[in-house]
């Protein structure tokens, strides 16, 4: 039997109110319980902002202290304000806005921002530096004296070793060995040195004497006197050779003149062990066992700049080929540091503790770095990246005090040798080509000082010009940028931001 639809009963007043309330709730709140929207987006109203001390309406939000850092933080300070509609709109502060995030705790980049131009040069990979030496040559009788300088390396890629009584020739491009001399009864090299340019080589001996050799006639020049007693230290300017002895003096040289020697240096109290002219040949640095360091200029008999700082014996001095009057020197065992020094204002910038003796210090042409050889108690070669001095690799292979080092034209290979009678040769520095459209890698923007110094480093011929300058920020890395000129006067002048970025754009543009 089919049973008839009956229709609901009327509803009691308790069900009409329930529903009342269920289509009207934002009248009919519940005192004691929290509606949320969804479990897992909390709802705004639930939030206990009395906690933070921050006002719960939405309305203030954007005018708060937690709104303003919160929208500082994500678009920086020039945030326009939420009534703009047009937020992600181009616009000409668009990036000093994103500049300012890196001051952020969000840590962003802008380099990560696709289409973004940054003012500053990318981030470069670190250069990887092999830690081992791809060739080694057998050295025998290399002495283990700290006081010697035996090795070095010509501009025309050949290195001289000096090995007992002789002295032989290594031909890199070749492989190449000869002999050069044998000095007999004058006793053991004691010392040598390359001309700058040319096959000159100079060659101290443990009698004092000083002999001029021909290196590709294979011959005597002259034989020059004056040391009372061994020579270790040897250092050309042009046609001046720098002698440094045991004697405690520092003779003059001029290879032109028919006299031994054209004057006498007399500052230091003891042996005389490190020698070096600056890249602009105006200023002799010279090192000595008593734990000096003096400066001298082509016309002085007397020092026109001390250093006493170091604790033991100053051996390792190398002059920067990128900043001008730039010099580094190291100490020895009792000292163990390497001071960075000002020789145009007469201070030190710098001191680093190595934790080793050390032996010798030389600068790269290629890149603002240097690289130390050091003794007791690491025997370890370091690479330093300039200036902040932070270490780039540190190698081993020699077990004896790495006392010779010796670096090659091009600028990138290194030669050590050690009291173990080996000579290992390494890789450490980049190619002079692979920086030459490099940016600075640590840009001042504090400095709108151009600088223009002639480093007489290399020279380039032009029927009328020649490049003698870069252009350089002060205390940063240089540009490799050409300024044509005739004279070599140092000299600077001020620019502001706008025209410092036009003179770079126009060189990238004609390079």
């Amino acid at each position: 039997m089919e049973k008839s639809f009956t229709p609901p009963s009327a509803m009691c007043s308790s069900q009409h109110d329930h529903v009342k309330r269920m289509l009207d709730s934002e009248r009919f709140k519940s005192p004691s319980k929290t509606i949320y929207s969804d479990r897992f987006i909390p709802c705004r109203s639930a939030s206990n902002f009395a906690l933070f001390d921050l006002p719960a309406s939405e309305n203030s939000c954007s005018c708060s202290p937690y709104g303003s850092a919160l929208r500082t933080a994500l678009f920086g300070p020039n945030t326009p304000d939420k009534t703009c509609p047009n937020i992600f709109r181009y616009k000409t502060e668009t990036k000093q806005s994103m500049h300012s995030l890196s001051l952020t705790p969000f840590d962003f980049h802008d380099d990560a921002l696709p289409g973004y131009a940054s003012n500053y040069p990318p981030l470069k990979r670190a250069r990887k530096i092999p830690h081992s030496s791809f060739k080694i040559l057998d050295a025998p009788a290399l002495q283990d004296d700290f006081y010697l300088n035996l090795v070095d390396w010509s501009s025309n890629n050949v290195l001289a070793v000096a090995l007992g009584n002789s002295v032989y020739l290594w031909n890199a491009s070749s492989s190449k060995v000869t002999k050069l001399c044998d000095l007999g009864d004058d006793g053991s090299v004691c010392s040598v040195g390359w001309a700058q340019h040319g096959s000159y080589l100079a060659v101290g001996s443990n009698s004092g004497k000083v002999q001029i050799w021909d290196a590709s006639q294979g011959k005597t020049i002259r034989t020059m006197e004056g040391h009372r007693l061994r020579v270790g230290a040897l250092a050309w300017s042009f046609s001046l050779l720098s002698s440094g002895g045991r004697d405690k003096n520092i003779y003059q040289r001029d290879i032109r003149a028919q006299e031994d020697f054209v004057s006498k240096l007399s500052g230091h109290k003891s042996e005389v062990c490190g020698l070096k002219w600056s890249y602009d040949n105006r200023e002799l640095a010279s090192g000595g066992n008593d734990n000096r360091l003096l400066v001298w200029n082509q016309n002085s008999s007397q020092p026109i700049l001390k250093f006493c700082e170091h604790t033991a014996a100053v051996k390792a001095i190398a002059w920067s080929p990128h900043v001008h009057g730039l010099l580094a020197s190291g100490g020895g065992t009792a000292d163990r540091s390497i001071r960075f020094w000002n020789t145009t204002t007469n201070s030190q910038i710098n001191c680093i503790d190595t934790g080793s003796q050390v032996c010798n210090l030389v600068w790269s042409k290629n890149v603002n770095e240097l690289v130390s050889t050091h003794g007791y108690s690491q025997n370890q070669i370091i690479v330093w990246k300039y200036p902040t001095m932070s270490k780039l690799a540190s190698l081993t292979g020699h077990t004896y005090r790495v006392l010779y080092l010796a670096i090659s034209p091009d600028g990138q290979t290194i030669v050590t040798g050690a009291g173990d009678e080996t000579l290992r040769f390494w890789n450490v520095f980049p190619s002079r080509k692979s920086q030459e459209h490099h940016l600075l890698e640590e840009p001042s923007s504090d400095d709108s000082t151009l600088h223009f110094y002639d480093t007489r480093g290399e020279k380039f011929q032009d029927s009328k010009n020649t490049v003698v300058g870069n252009f350089v920020y002060k205390t940063s890395p240089w540009y490799a940028l050409p300024i044509w000129e005739t004279s070599r006067e140092l000299w600077s002048y001020k620019v502001d931001a706008w025209w410092k970025s036009m003179l770079l754009m126009s060189y990238f543009i004609a390079s």
